[in-house]
């Protein structure tokens, strides 16, 4: 579905890393409304930015696709605009989910700590794939699935994540024991990307 919202789209001209700015304001703007406690508006603006995060790759490959007939060198320079594209989505999108995870921390009026495992989780766990998709390209072991980054899977991904954040709105009073799961879910995929990596890499 999100493929066909893409191409429709980037016909209409409408560019990826419009999208992907779009859906860090929006994902921001999220994390102001969850600091004040405004859940269901925090709720409603963290989906839209997700979807609009989705988009932005669908416009991507849309794009490709029309332009893998170019002649010439337009395939360098294609090749290169959407790996800049890529590299502003995955700084928009950590951005976005530290910035949730610290506004929920502050609006649901308990303990931070939670939430601290929760940055520290994320933090060691998106240092492990992106030193991965670093060595990958250096070493030719890149992972081919259609990304701008080589991603090792994980049990913690993209839609697990959307769905976690989005039932801290809909249960803050219980925000920080879904914090404290979501913490070691994280911390397994963190350790199966450390695995992972280390193994593809050796």
């Amino acid at each position: 579905m999100l493929d066909r919202m893409g191409t429709w789209l980037f016909h209409r001209r409408i560019s990826a890393n419009a999208l992907t700015g779009a859906g860090f304001v929006i994902g921001i703007s999220a994390s102001v409304a969850a600091a004040t406690a405004h859940w269901g508006l925090a709720l409603a603006l963290w989906l839209i930015s997700r979807v609009m995060d989705g988009l932005d790759g669908a416009v991507a490959r849309a794009k490709m696709r029309s332009e893998m007939s170019a002649p010439g060198g337009a395939e360098s320079q294609n090749l290169s605009s959407n790996a800049a594209g890529g590299f502003l989505d995955i700084v928009a999108d950590f951005t976005v989910y530290a910035a949730f995870v610290v506004g929920v921390g502050v609006g649901w009026g308990g303990s931070l700590l939670p939430f601290l495992a929760v940055l520290a989780a994320y933090y060691i766990n998106g240092t492990a794939f992106l030193a991965f998709s670093s060595a990958a390209e250096r070493t030719g072991r890149t992972i081919e699935d259609g990304r701008s980054l080589s991603f090792i899977r994980g049990l913690a991904e993209g839609t697990e994540t959307i769905a976690v954040h989005a039932a801290w709105c809909v249960f803050p009073a219980a925000a920080g024991s879904i914090a404290w799961v979501w913490a070691g879910v994280v911390a397994i995929s963190a350790a199966q990307r450390i695995w992972e990596g280390w193994r593809l890499l050796r």
